[in-house]
């Protein structure tokens, strides 16, 4: 009894229940990256790039959908020809890769309106990717293929008339695109002026289309090994699929950081905007007696512009009874301090409302004579409320700027 082949099956049929676990995760992951994106491009439906995105994403579901042993299983049964699922999932395939070329070049382009030397690239890819896939159908329907094959149909008719032809065609096709999407990737990555969060993305894009080329090789070397007449089916069966898993996920982050990355910047900004401005938020509602209204279901973005609003309403309601004179002296002495023109011109503001919040006669006469002009203060009311969270700064431009009134001689 050859005990070898006896167990050679088991490392086979357990990296194959592996897969089968395994195939959904980066499915989930694209799947994922779809929702994120699909509000996006059905709002902005009329946008080809966003449409081109929400496509290359719904393709690389459907990759990973069909090429589930279950699924390939499932298409076999229902079609009633063994192995069918093959050719779909090629085809799937290089749909994906003809959509990651047309996206990048779309993307680099940049322009409503593509220029020439793209709208003559569009037409190869299309063209060509068009004709294998024609080609792998044809191919198909001329071999025999009768043995269903779950897990290793390449390397099982890699040497098989027309089906080993069709394997070869769709990895050099697909080795092809993988090339040519690497390089612009990590050509684009190099240049200038990208934000963080596209440039991580497209980081992540590189790295994901790198292991296809892995993918590739492990292939490549599997069938070669089959015409030389040598069994290196491991490769095929438990190298390819894993890098291909890992590779959907890495690309699947490629889409999802620029878009989520801007998204938490500007939740971060609005944040902190609002944090920005509750000390003078604080000063203006003691003023007032009460504040913006609490709502649970406001959005920060909505809780931001009430704050605003609230503080530059009561601004204009003090903005009479506004100090010139003391804005003007404590500007004066907060530059003389050392302090920026823009740190100066805030803690000159914040000191101004102090004071006016200050005086006791200010409650009765909510509505002053004076003809201050407050538009400096409503331009500026992040970088005053920054100067209120400041109290030893305030206190020490205040002490110097009552110092200098002091030693002013007074004549009578």
């Amino acid at each position: 009894m050859n005990i070898a082949g006896a167990l050679a099956p088991a490392p086979a049929a357990f990296l194959g229940e592996l897969y089968d676990s395994f195939i959904w995760i980066p499915t989930a992951v694209l799947l994922a990256a779809l929702a994120i994106k699909a509000p996006t491009v059905l709002r902005l439906w009329k946008e080809p790039l966003l449409r081109a995105v929400g496509g290359l994403l719904l393709l690389a579901c459907a990759v990973f959908v069909f090429v589930a042993p279950a699924t390939i299983a499932w298409v076999n049964r229902i079609t009633g020809v063994p192995n069918i699922a093959a050719p779909w999932v090629y085809s799937l395939l290089m749909a994906f890769c003809a959509a990651c070329l047309l996206l990048l070049f779309a993307w680099r382009d940049g322009t409503a309106e593509p220029s020439a030397a793209v709208r003559s690239a569009r037409r190869w890819v299309i063209g060509g990717y068009a004709g294998v896939t024609v080609a792998l159908w044809v191919l198909f329907f001329l071999a025999d293929a009768d043995v269903e094959r779950l897990h290793d149909l390449d390397t099982y008719y890699a040497t098989t008339p027309f089906m080993g032809q069709m394997i070869v065609l769709y990895l050099v096709a697909h080795s092809v695109a993988v090339l040519i999407t690497s390089r612009l990737l990590w050509n684009w990555v190099r240049a200038d002026g990208l934000d963080i969060w596209l440039r991580w993305g497209l980081l992540a894009l590189g790295a994901g289309y790198a292991l296809n080329l892995v993918f590739d090789a492990a292939k490549f070397t599997a069938v070669a090994a089959r015409w030389a007449g040598r069994d290196l089916d491991w490769l095929n069966t438990g190298v390819a699929p894993p890098v291909a898993c890992l590779s959907a996920m890495l690309i699947a982050a490629g889409f999802i950081l620029p878009h989520s990355g801007q998204y938490l910047r500007g939740r971060w900004r609005v944040r902190r905007a609002l944090h920005e401005l509750r000390p003078l938020y604080l000063l203006t509602r003691a003023a007032h007696g009460s504040g913006v209204p609490v709502s649970l279901g406001a959005s920060p973005e909505l809780r931001l512009i009430r704050r605003e609003t609230f503080i530059r309403d009561q601004l204009l309601l003090l903005a009479p009874h506004f100090d010139e004179d003391l804005w003007q002296r404590s500007y004066d002495t907060a530059s003389g301090l050392g302090l920026e023109p823009a740190a100066a011109r805030a803690v000159a503001g914040a000191l101004t409302v102090q004071d006016v919040l200050a005086r006791p006669a200010l409650a009765a006469d909510r509505a002053g004579d004076g003809e201050a002009d407050a538009t400096r203060l409503l331009q500026e009311i992040a970088a005053v409320s920054t100067a209120l969270g400041r109290p030893d700064v305030l206190a020490a431009v205040r002490s110097r700027t009552a110092d200098t009134v002091r030693s002013v001689p007074v004549h009578e």
